[in-house]
């Protein structure tokens, strides 16, 4: 569908002056991610050339788009603003609340009976300030993006980490918490650190069982989960060219899974035909009018190492199938070796179940490919080996792809066709018999792998492959099956050998939906009424967090020191707790309760210092609280990784957590953090770490000097009566800081609109 025209050709007729003006002050030729950046400041044209890393920066988005487990909190919020209408287009997504568990129409159906309060606030709310809200089965937020709002040299933020996938239609496309999507619907700037850029070169064509999801595994390898922190991959050259639009965006929503802040790919023809194949021949045909504007400078991708901060370059033609996994997403390894390198890990061996979909692998092309897989199972005699599951990117996916036959053919397969949400993804899966916490295998298409996240057992391995090896996989039931040396046996006893996979980049009849499960804004939505049962176990009208009283925080204990890996999945869960999004107070209820104790290596156990006992972390936050002492948390590095939700912020936040400390922060948790107010902080030692006890007090002595640039320093008291005194870096700009003395940043702004 074609959304918000006008708004788009504003962007474009604005673009060349604004792009010209910015190469002239830079004095060299820029990249696309420094065309939509310079494109899009709060200010129109730049008067400064703005550091990489370094320099905050106010932009103006040109929309927001929020699902609904993370709109509930930032409607929440947006409610408190004094606003009458959102001041750019923004929608809500209801695709979070769906569980998977029997088929689409029966869990569909579920969820609505389940959800109704909140799919009705949601409604209500969008109908009031003019947000379009697609309905439950409606799709996944980003797949419906794609098809609907995205364009070439825009910029959006979103309130979920996977935002990112918009670059795959040329977007600086970010994930960021509830609290900025607020600035950006209430009128405000947006801020951002500058980002640095990262360019990745690619070259040749993909061919056989190769897949633009085998391009990130690979880059997931190379770069970690932290390696594009503070940066925007760029994608470049004439394998980009070579790919599909959806293809191009799938390897940008994976971008989000190495920390970066987005990843982008320059306007091309197969940008232009995805544009006009979901009825969006307007927007091609003026991109087409500025399409030099739309991707970076020839100069920049003739000598790329030159102009990005980092360079890498991947040959398409010598990629080979990737499996990423199990724990995390950037453990890659080839399929080819993955059999010895499961046996020498003792990573279970048998796959029971396979699962295709969600917002990373979702398309047209995806269930294309997949499907010209399973196809083969019936002309050459094979059987299942894994239980299938298959989760529609949209409503316009599904009903294409299955007038085409496409869900036909994993139908005979006895796979189970989930609702067009996320699902296994998400956590929202009621898989049978996982509270067993048998130590399993499965392989699936989506995007993050951490211990718990699809079935909340902790001993499940989970893969990531492309959908098409994850078919193939299915079809072996043998996570070290590889489709291009291996053979089946069917069930004649022969040894039958898959080929490779075909597909479709759009569908040769063009999309197709009857009910696309789209709802416009009224008009006017002024006497619209939003009423929240204070009784409600789901949503809770929120209380503004106390200003802060311009005395050194004292006397502070240590809540949790969390060992290693603390992603928003440790700090705040998902699967069940997704029923409390809307309801602060019973969603602190799982703070922390995934992350590692230090001192005694379990989980959701800390000791508290007021009578000595241990219990779990939210109990004892609680009492803490109740008593009038502060807390602090203890972390890693890259804490915070993973989705953007802010409740792993708000939820400390609320429970009297003052300042969180670690070795180093993912982006968008340290952002959540400083919109409510709180202190994030690194180490200057990193060896620091190591001095905080479990029994420790903690005194700030020079919050009353909180500047930019300027170290806090903290002073540890031990029982033992020594004390350590620690130097901590921040990040604060002046702005940041008055956040953090009104007690959030939508204190500020609220104070402002009054």
């Amino acid at each position: 569908m074609l959304f918000d025209l006008d708004m788009i050709k504003k962007v474009y007729q604005r673009m060349p002056e604004r792009i010209n003006a910015a190469r002239e002050l830079v004095g060299t030729p820029l990249t696309l991610a420094e065309k939509i950046l310079y494109s899009h400041l709060w200010d129109g044209k730049s008067n400064e050339v703005f550091k990489r890393g370094e320099s905050y920066v106010d932009f103006a988005p040109d929309r927001v788009a929020m699902q609904d487990a993370t709109a509930q909190m930032a409607l929440l919020q947006f409610m408190q603003a004094g606003k009458k209408k959102v001041a750019v287009p923004s929608t809500a997504h209801a695709d979070h609340l769906i569980q998977a568990r029997l088929g689409a129409d029966k869990d569909l159906q579920d969820s609505l009976n389940k959800n109704n309060e909140v799919f009705n606030f949601l409604s209500s709310v969008s109908n009031k300030y003019g947000i379009g809200f697609w309905k439950p089965g409606a799709g996944i937020i980003h797949q419906v993006v794609l098809e609907n709002y995205a364009f070439p040299g825009g910029m959006m933020i979103g309130t979920d980490s996977h935002t990112v996938n918009a670059g795959g239609l040329g977007m600086v496309a970010v994930g960021v918490g509830g609290a900025d999507a607020v600035d950006v619907m209430a009128d405000m700037p947006w801020e951002l650190k500058f980002p640095k850029l990262i360019g990745i070169e690619l070259t040749g064509k993909l061919s056989g069982w190769v897949s633009a999801k085998d391009v990130i595994l690979k880059v997931a390898g190379i770069l970690t989960v932290k390696g594009g922190t503070g940066a925007i991959v760029e994608y470049f050259g004439d394998g980009a060219i070579n790919l599909s639009a959806t293809g191009k965006g799938t390897i940008c929503n994976m971008g989000a899974e190495i920390g970066a802040t987005t990843s982008t790919f320059g306007y091309d023809e197969s940008m232009e035909r995805y544009l006009r194949a979901t009825g969006r021949n307007e927007v091609a045909d003026e991109a087409n009018k500025i399409k030099e504007y739309l991707t970076g400078d020839p100069e920049v991708y003739a000598d790329p190492a030159k102009y990005f901060d980092e360079l890498i370059e991947l040959d398409l033609s010598t990629l080979t199938p990737h499996i990423n996994g199990p724990f995390t997403p950037d453990l890659a390894t080839p399929t080819s070796e993955m059999k010895a390198k499961a046996e020498k890990n003792g990573w279970p061996q048998d796959v029971e179940w396979a699962l295709i979909g969600s917002c990373t692998n979702s398309s047209y092309e995806d269930l294309s490919r997949a499907a010209s897989i399973a196809d083969q199972a019936s002309v050459k005699g094979l059987e299942m080996k894994s239980f299938l599951g298959i989760n529609p990117g949209s409503e316009q996916v599904r009903f294409t792809a299955d007038r085409d036959g496409l869900l036909k053919s994993f139908e005979d397969l006895n796979a189970r066709i989930f609702t067009n949400a996320c699902g296994p993804c998400i956590g929202q899966w009621a898989r049978e018999d996982a509270e067993k916490q048998k130590k399993n295998t499965i392989i699936h298409s989506f995007n993050r792998n951490f211990s718990k996240r699809a079935d909340g057992n902790p001993n499940t391995h989970a893969f990531v492959a492309s959908p098409e090896m994850v078919m193939a996989i299915a079809l072996s039931g043998k996570l070290g099956f590889n489709p291009i040396t291996d053979t089946l046996t069917n069930k004649n006893g022969e040894e039958v050998k898959l080929d490779p996979p075909t597909g479709w980049e759009l569908p040769p009849n063009g999309f197709d939906v009857d009910d696309n499960g789209y709802q416009a804004p009224v008009e006017d939505g002024s006497a619209i009424e939003i009423t929240v049962n204070p009784d409600s176990e789901r949503l809770q009208l929120l209380t503004p967090f106390d200003p802060w009283d311009g005395k050194n925080i004292e006397g502070a204990k240590l809540l949790i020191k969390a060992k290693g890996k603390c992603t928003t999945d440790h700090i705040s869960m998902a699967g069940p707790w997704l029923r409390y999004r809307g309801h602060l107070d019973n969603i602190s209820n799982n703070m922390l309760i995934g992350a590692i104790n230090e001192f005694n290596e379990a989980t959701n156990s800390v000791k508290n210092q007021l009578d000595g006992s241990y219990d779990e972390v939210p109990n004892v936050a609680r009492a803490y609280k109740a008593a009038g002492i502060p807390s602090i948390v203890v972390g890693d590095h890259n804490y915070g990784e993973g989705s953007s939700r802010e409740h792993a912020a708000m939820e400390p936040r609320h429970l009297g957590v003052r300042a969180v400390i670690v070795k180093s922060f993912a982006r968008i948790h340290e952002t959540n953090l400083k919109k409510q107010g709180m202190l994030g902080l690194t180490f200057d030692n990193e060896a620091d770490y190591d001095k905080f006890k479990e029994n420790d007090t903690f005194n700030f002595s020079d919050l009353d000097s909180f500047t930019p640039k300027q170290q806090l320093h903290l002073v540890i008291n031990h029982d033992d009566g020594s004390s350590d005194t620690i130097a901590l870096n921040h990040t604060y700009n002046s702005q940041q800081i008055d956040w953090f003395r009104a007690g959030s940043a939508l204190n500020l702004i609220k104070k402002q609109n009054a």
